[in-house]
């Protein structure tokens, strides 16, 4: 395709605005990257010149609306270019070789990174947008340019989603949104799109609750208006009189955000205190420190909540001090004011992530050891489905900071083990761990990892990694690198390896005419021979953690079904008994033993024990789940962790009285934390903790709750 003039044939209406508007804010380019935009908007125009958005306009004034977002986060010229030829490729004849021959094979290369894969290979949209989005991801690996690109893509596609006539395509579009695309904008940085991204798919996919919640905070602000603007006021007047230059202002509210909230606390609005955000800019780091005691004598700050993370950054490189200030509104009422102090560097950061830092800066090389993890996880990924899955774990939000021995802040997920942090140091690390300490004490690698510990890792070259520890492991990383140890290992060991797991399960498992039927068996492999596979490469993916035995135990019973006329299910699971399988309690809904239970088979983790009321369990597939059972396990000792919702009406030694009650029910109940949720309702008031406990069974906890509920004050127990 030929290039035409800069502005042949552009449409007076629709393009010639927005492409004035692009060139207004892309000031900052050159006057030869000026041209090279010009030649690029006329590229893309004639590539789509017969194009038509679903809202009736030009398609050309979606790539342009692209590339003026990206011009506004300050991108270069490549960048800028592949924005407006962003779907040339994917949604005209325009070929790699034309479009490289004019704009080289950089611009090139980011553009087919973002061009999704052919429709026509696939019979599922869900495997379709896996493969896509793996693509896009590696694509991104090689050019994290790329992934900017498309979350400025679908940011805009989100701002006109009104424009898609179908409902359920546009809540289609908005589930996608929520589930991938805000989270990686946050693993960016970029937490401006992020958070708009997250409250257009909240409107879209649920229209009433939003307008519910918008009406709310807006009520709570109008209500609250002259408190909220004395307060600031007082915090002005504070720094001032500390010769602090800052400002002060009140930031817009995440209604999805405010939404969560309410539904993991299971609280109604007016009885969530932290709605107020309050950004204090100041124009040097020390600033910050002083700021923050400045803060703290105009109001009182709630101890617990006070969070430094200007010296240990999160891992998408959000920096800030973090406070909550107690603001009187009357006697009996206050205001909680969520207060984050930062320099401007840090507010610009915080917007704009990965695109507000140089790519010199320590920022960015942090991100590319997410990208290197990345690859990695795609290397051990046994499909684009699989790949998926993990990569939506592995971009939630890092809260949990340890120390090398040498002083070095690492960031790792909660939950993180000694392994985990052994594999993040390096590969060989990780392959070569036994052992580790924690502040000096020797612990087992299984071991989780705490906030503020030193941890330290001991090694032997004769170590080798466990397949065992697929079952406790939390990171892309430790998974990716004990993967491709058992990929590159002795291939025979694994294959006798999964031999003796695949025959412990099936005999465990299936019916005994079933595992011992010869005719059975030679249906499966007839199966394999069909999907160009062998019984031992099934056996060495079971051996090297790629597959689990229960599925394959499934597929065998599916088969047995057909053969012998009727449904042939698997044996119950026993929690503690069946050591074939790996066996998790779910975190959703924290089973313990008595509780009713069912199971889910997830590949890559193993088997996931949920309680029969849980809405994962009931939001999964059928077929991927299993009965278990807890089985004869009275001789074991089990810790189980479970959170207790306490509403009860405020008194004197209130706190204790509950605490009592917990703790006398057995020497083996404990409280590991409380937190308060407190607000005053009446002119009596009344207070709502959360307790966490740490014990043995059902009948524990029954007794638990039976007895809170006993105490005069207490309104209502409930278990979270």
């Amino acid at each position: 395709m030929t290039i035409p003039a800069p502005l042949a044939d552009y449409d007076a209406q629709y393009t010639q605005p927005v492409r004035e508007l692009l060139f207004k804010t892309a000031n900052y380019l050159t006057t030869e990257e000026r041209d090279l935009l010009e030649r690029a908007c006329a590229y893309a125009f004639v590539a789509h010149r017969t194009d038509v958005r679903k809202s009736g306009e030009p398609y050309i004034t979606h790539p342009i609306a692209v590339t003026i977002e990206l011009a506004k986060w300050g991108m270069d010229i490549e960048t800028l270019c592949a924005g407006l030829m962003h779907d040339v490729l994917e949604d005209t004849d325009v070929t790699k070789e034309e479009m490289a021959g004019i704009f080289g094979s950089v611009i090139t290369n980011m553009v087919d990174g973002l061009s999704k894969l052919e429709k026509l290979e696939f019979d599922d949209k869900h495997k379709h947008f896996a493969a896509s989005f793996q693509k896009l991801i590696l694509a991104m690996t090689r050019d994290i340019r790329i992934i900017v690109v498309k979350l400025s893509d679908r940011l805009h596609n989100m701002r006109t989603l009104d424009g898609v006539p179908e409902p359920e395509k546009r809540r289609s579009t908005a589930r996608e949104t929520l589930e991938v695309h805000a989270p990686l904008a946050l693993r960016l940085g970029m937490n401006q799109v992020y958070r708009e991204l997250q409250d257009i798919a909240f409107q879209n996919l649920s229209p009433t609750r939003y307008a519910i919640i918008r009406q709310a905070v807006e009520g709570y602000r109008t209500r609250y208006r002259v408190t909220i603007e004395k307060a600031l006021s007082k915090l002005e007047t504070s720094l001032q009189e500390n010769n602090i230059q800052a400002t002060v202002k009140l930031a817009p509210v995440n209604l999805y955000s405010v939404y969560q909230k309410m539904k993991k606390r299971k609280l109604h609005f007016r009885d969530i205190t932290d709605v107020l955000h309050v950004h204090v800019i100041t124009t040097s780091e020390s600033d910050c420190y002083v700021a923050l005691g400045a803060l703290h004598r105009a109001y009182k700050p709630q101890m617990g909540k006070i969070k430094d993370l200007i010296a240990v950054p999160n891992a998408n490189n959000y920096q800030s001090l973090h406070t909550v200030l107690k603001v009187p509104h009357s006697k009996r009422e206050h205001l909680e004011l969520s207060v984050q102090v930062r320099t401007e560097e840090m507010d610009n950061i915080a917007s704009y992530g990965i695109t507000a830092v140089s790519p010199n800066s320590e920022h960015y090389l942090r991100t590319n050891r997410w990208l290197q993890t990345v690859s990695d996880l795609h290397e051990s990924s046994t499909d684009a489905m699989e790949f998926l899955e993990h990569m939506k774990n592995d971009l939630f939000p890092v809260d949990t900071y340890v120390f090398t021995p040498k002083g070095e802040i690492i960031n790792l997920p909660r939950g993180a083990t000694l392994v985990d942090f052994a594999y993040y140091v390096h590969t060989k690390v990780g392959n070569r761990c036994v052992a580790g300490k924690v502040n000096g004490q020797l612990v087992p690698l299984r071991t989780k990892v705490r906030s503020g510990t030193t941890v330290e890792i001991i090694t032997s070259e004769y170590a080798h990694p466990s397949p065992t520890w697929l079952s406790f492991i939390t990171t892309a990383r430790a998974r990716s690198g004990i993967k491709a140890y058992m990929k590159n290992s002795n291939r025979q060991a694994a294959i006798e390896h999964g031999g003796a797991l695949l025959a412990k399960t099936l005999n465990s498992l299936l019916p005994k005419k079933v595992a011992s039927s010869p005719e059975v068996m030679d249906n499966y492999l007839k199966k394999l021979e069909t999907d160009k596979l062998s019984l031992d490469d099934v056996k060495f993916q079971i051996g090297s953690g790629q597959l689990l035995a229960i599925t394959v135990a499934k597929e065998i019973a599916a088969l047995a079904g057909e053969q012998f006329g009727q449904d042939t299910k698997l044996d119950t699971v026993l929690v503690y008994q069946h050591d074939s399988v790996r066996i998790h309690l779910a975190k959703c809904c924290r089973p313990i033993m008595g509780d009713a239970v069912h199971g889910v088979i997830v590949a890559g983790e193993g088997l996931m024990v949920h309680r029969d009321i849980c809405p994962t369990l009931l939001k999964s597939d059928p077929d991927s789940q299993i009965n278990v059972d807890w089985g004869s396990v009275a001789h074991l000792k089990v810790d189980y962790e479970v959170t207790l919702r306490v509403q009860s009406q405020d008194g004197h030694g209130l706190l204790g009285k509950l605490s009592t009650t917990i703790s006398n029910v057995s020497t083996s109940v404990n409280i590991t934390s409380v937190e308060t949720l407190s607000k005053a309702e009446s002119s009596h008031g009344f207070m709502e903790f959360l307790f966490t406990i740490k014990l043995d069974n059902l009948a524990q906890l029954n007794e638990i709750m039976s007895r809170l509920k006993r105490i005069g004050q207490v309104r209502e127990v409930l278990r979270v």
